[in-house]
């Protein structure tokens, strides 16, 4: 049987903060809820002028060291939107990558289903390097040693700068029930 850790789940979410397109004069809003059932992240999507909510950990001071694992699993009511994970890490270059205009982080995208909770495994593997929705070319290494945060975004853009086919703009409700290792 694989080793499993869960990181979150339940009212394990306190420290998680929404981050949203104002941060580039976006007027979408929305907030993040613990609660006994997990991250309640709820608001309003505004395409003009941004497209995207999100809400991310805390920043791992030291960061957090998942080089036993492979595998993140997320357990998600996601109203059927298309949600990317992103990973922020600690880089090898004295910290060059965090100059970056939006930051290298690792993405995957994945769908949710419409009603129900999605329970979805992402490979280390199958995580690209990214920097504000588009690929980087650069051979970054991911390091499951050096992970310093963790993100859920809906966003109108999706992998590689294209669009999210399945972005929904208005009233936004999930809840994010756990993210665990394995």
């Amino acid at each position: 049987m694989p080793k499993k850790k869960v990181l979150f789940e339940k009212d394990g979410f306190q420290d998680w903060k929404s981050l949203n397109d104002t941060i580039m004069g976006g007027k979408s809003v929305a907030i993040c809820e613990n609660t006994n059932s997990g991250l309640l992240f709820k608001g309003n999507i505004v395409e003009k002028g941004g497209g995207f909510v999100s809400c991310r950990s805390s920043t791992y001071q030291p960061p957090l060291n998942l080089s036993e694992f492979d595998t993140f699993e997320i357990n998600i009511s996601g109203e059927g939107r298309k949600f990317k994970f992103a990973v922020a890490c600690q880089d090898d270059f004295l910290g060059l990558t965090e100059f970056i205009p939006g930051g290298l982080r690792w993405i995957k995208t994945f769908p949710t289903n419409k009603f129900g909770s999605t329970t979805v495994k992402i490979s280390f593997n199958d995580l690209t390097p990214s920097i504000r929705a588009n690929k980087v070319s650069f051979p970054f290494k991911f390091k499951p040693s050096k992970i310093k945060r963790l993100q859920l975004l809906h966003s109108k853009f999706g992998d590689e700068g294209k669009l999210n086919d399945n972005f929904k703009p208005g009233n936004i409700k999930i809840l994010l029930k756990s993210i665990s290792v394995f």
